[in-house]
């Protein structure tokens, strides 16, 4: 009897240690958690290709899945302050490429603009013009990726406007141009993976030029080295993001 009484006091004992190590172990979980978010001075000290390799280095927490730990409430509140993106995406509407996750970020990193088949048009680009020149974002990113379903449709020419989806359709012939521009190699078809990843790749790389041409700003902006615009592509089976430059 005395034996159980002692292991019984034991158990309860080493319960309490248990208890104890949680009780000092969750609170420095909790400070290991970034609870800041960028601010006017830092955004302005970083230049496009810091933020270009600040970036890759998120990429490759991604990758490996090593992701930072983030208090979203405590940054939530003081973004309530303000905003200083360091950079701004545009990428495709694909469920599967989340943005912020695949560089590592949290709130108040980055602008994020999407679009099937990561086109550019009046809206985007204004969003853009916002995003540098207003509120002081230093890289432009064209994001495609692999496996894009716009590209695909745009490479097999859906008739999407027989379905009732002119929208749709009119997005598909931004694509097309890129389609044109692609060597052909094989077979024309979105089967075709080596030549539609070539074609995700041109339309990343139009996309860029494109904004160039319809921003005067930006494109000064970027003449006189205080922005960067270029294009990316997201591979969806290894989550690396290759920058084009």
């Amino acid at each position: 009897m005395a034996l159980i009484c002692l292991s019984f006091i034991s158990c309860e004992e080493n319960k309490k240690d248990v208890v104890s190590e949680s009780k000092i172990v969750e609170p420095e979980i909790e400070q290991a958690a970034v609870k800041s978010i960028l601010t006017a001075e830092e955004q302005a000290n970083m230049s496009p290709d810091e933020i270009i390799g600040r970036l890759k280095k998120g990429n490759e927490n991604f990758m490996t899945n090593n992701l930072t730990r983030r208090d979203h409430s405590a940054q939530r509140r003081k973004a309530t302050i303000g905003q200083y993106p360091k950079a701004i995406v545009l990428s495709c509407v694909d469920s599967r490429v989340p943005v912020e996750d695949v560089f590592d970020l949290g709130i108040g990193d980055i602008f994020v603009a999407r679009v099937a088949g990561n086109i550019e048009n009046k809206d985007i680009v204004g969003s853009m013009e916002f995003a540098t020149a207003v509120a002081g974002s230093k890289l432009v990113i064209v994001m495609g990726h692999t496996a894009c379903g716009a590209v695909k449709h745009a490479i097999d020419n859906t008739d999407a406007a027989s379905m009732n989806m002119n929208a749709l359709n009119d997005l598909l012939n931004e694509i097309k141009p890129s389609v044109e521009a692609t060597d052909k190699q094989g077979e024309v078809s979105s089967k075709n993976t080596a030549f539609t990843n070539n074609v995700i790749q041109n339309n990343a790389i139009k996309t860029v030029e494109d904004i160039r041409k319809r921003s005067p700003k930006m494109a000064q902006l970027e003449n006189e080295g205080q922005i960067k615009i270029v294009p990316a592509v997201y591979d969806m089976e290894s989550g690396k993001v290759d920058f084009i430059q």
